[in-house]
């Protein structure tokens, strides 16, 4: 069990917002900051990478997701199912069990939280008419504002000019109608906060192409106004009408809450090990509403739990930092906050970050994210050819998936951290060409439960669980005893390229 300081500690971090504007450094001495015990690692053998993966077991990880299901369960009385999300009995008792298991290590690790304010939002009805029609492909905005009054508003649709990035581009006859906006160039909060700015009562974002279009407004702005996503299928008829002078009524209804709470990342590093040279890996401690989460990211946050464990049996020349991250599912929130009030001194410590988001997709494919030192802090590259190498020593097929936003890593890429990892899908669909690779089932989803009820124990593939976690020991193991061949760390800041190309926070679109 966690001592009676750590659970106090975990319950006062989730409870207070004053906390969050007290930890800056992830670990420098703070009140929330615990020392583990008092045993010694000097007499204990340097990590190889061949050792720390011997100790990975698939009977250890399935025990652990039975376990933070339970734990999901918790959740029933106040979601009527369970799940992990931010909040929640759930998530709660999910950070007290990452706790426990450390607690359990003696003092191997320095223990942190760091608690942050997290905006989530819920959209419990509705519905837009454009003309005669009630498009099907309507979608509200993640983090939208309700309609006023969470009633019906009703205004004629007014044509943006180009893109709607720029306050000019809001002809004067905006105010008290329905902003129709093409997507493009700037991100979605941009075009909703331009449009409230304008005195439109709602606004709708159509896509550029046929699909449909769903993404979020992100940091809540008090500018923003209810706003709809729309497929450009959907909006071909109404743009033509538009531009031919016609007028198209429209009745837009929104009813949601956009509110802050308060939650916890939990960080732990090695006592021993340079602390000049940390390698840091993460994963995500909480699910979305809908379900549990076992495979996204229960899977990965056990993974990192079962790696700390067993890297406790070794010494270790260079620091590791494991972190689980809050707020994953409503933005990469809980990542976000930690690269953004990290000092320059500590982020240039951080020789490269590793994410671990869904390890055992049940229609898995083993994957690497792209990321190349053209596109992304130097450094990146080689840790991409860390994971290839290893696949190919194990006689595995792998396939690479872009470095577009959607996971933790996002932050550190911007901040010039070099960064990686591994995943094993999830809503995407597996090619013919990966089903020879893999197996599994070409045509659906790597993982037919993401973000649902159903990503429960049964929905992990033990088999590709158990492999993508020896691939972290090895990760961990190989630069925890070195970082030779490595590059050293750039004194920059941007991702240029990157952030131009990047067109997701987390799982939402943005522009």
């Amino acid at each position: 069990m966690v001592g009676p300081s750590r659970l106090s500690l975990i319950a006062t971090t989730i409870a207070a917002a004053s906390a969050s504007a007290q930890f800056q450094k992830p670990l420098v001495s703070q009140p929330e900051e615990v020392l583990l015990g008092a045993d010694k690692t000097a007499s204990k053998p340097l990590v190889d990478t061949e050792s720390l993966q011997a100790c990975i077991t698939t009977d250890s990880l399935l025990k652990r997701a039975e376990v933070l299901y339970g734990i999901a369960k918790a959740s029933e009385d106040e979601f009527g199912h369970p799940t992990r999300v931010i909040g929640s009995e759930g998530h709660r008792r999910t950070l007290e069990y990452v706790a426990s298991e450390i607690d359990r290590l003696g003092d191997y690790y320095k223990y942190s939280t760091q608690a942050f304010p997290a905006v989530m939002g819920q959209v419990f009805q509705s519905r837009l008419v454009l003309g005669h029609s009630v498009p099907e492909s309507a979608t509200p905005m993640s983090l939208t504002p309700p309609t006023t009054g969470k009633e019906p508003v009703y205004g004629d649709l007014v044509l943006v000019d180009n893109q709607g990035c720029d306050a000019s581009d809001y002809p004067d006859e905006v105010s008290g109608k329905v902003a129709f906006i093409k997507r493009g160039t700037c991100s979605f909060g941009a075009k909703s906060e331009l449009a409230g700015g304008a005195g439109a009562i709602a606004a709708v974002v159509f896509n550029s192409n046929a699909d449909g279009l769903s993404g979020t407004l992100g940091v809540p702005s008090p500018n923003h106004v209810a706003t709809f996503g729309l497929s450009g299928k959907d909006a071909e008829p109404v743009v033509e009408q538009l531009k031919a002078g016609k007028a198209v009524d429209s009745i837009a209804f929104i009813d949601s809450v956009v509110n802050t709470i308060n939650t916890t990342n939990i960080i732990i590093q090695t006592v021993e090990g340079d602390p000049e040279n940390c390698v840091m890996l993460g994963a995500h401690s909480d699910s979305v509403g809908e379900g549990p989460g076992i495979n996204d990211d229960g899977s990965g946050s056990l993974t990192l739990v079962e790696v700390a464990t067993h890297l406790t049996k070794f010494s270790v020349k260079n620091c590791v930092r494991f972190a689980w991250w809050a707020g994953e599912e409503e933005g990469l929130l809980g990542s976000d906050y930690y690269v953004a009030t990290l000092p320059e001194e500590e982020n240039q410590k951080i020789r490269l970050f590793m994410d671990y988001d869904m390890m055992g997709s049940p229609n898995f494919a083993y994957q690497i994210y792209n990321a190349t030192n053209a596109v992304n802090p130097t450094g990146s590259e080689q840790l991409r050819d860390l994971y290839v190498n290893w696949y190919k020593s194990k006689g595995l097929n792998y396939t690479f998936i872009p470095f577009d936003g959607r996971s933790d890593y996002d932050a550190f890429i911007r901040s010039g951290i070099p960064g990686g990892g591994t995943a094993t899908g999830a809503e995407g669909i597996k090619t013919e060409e990966e089903e020879l690779m893999f197996g599994g089932k070409a045509g659906d989803w790597y993982d037919p439960c993401y973000h649902q009820l159903c990503d429960d124990v049964g929905n992990v593939n033990a088999t590709a669980w158990l492999i993508n976690t020896q691939l972290v020991a090895h990760s961990v193991a190989t630069y925890a005893a070195s970082f030779e061949g490595f590059p050293t760390r750039e004194i920059t800041r941007a991702a240029g390229v990157y952030e131009q190309n990047t067109l997701y926070h987390g799982r939402y679109l943005v522009r």
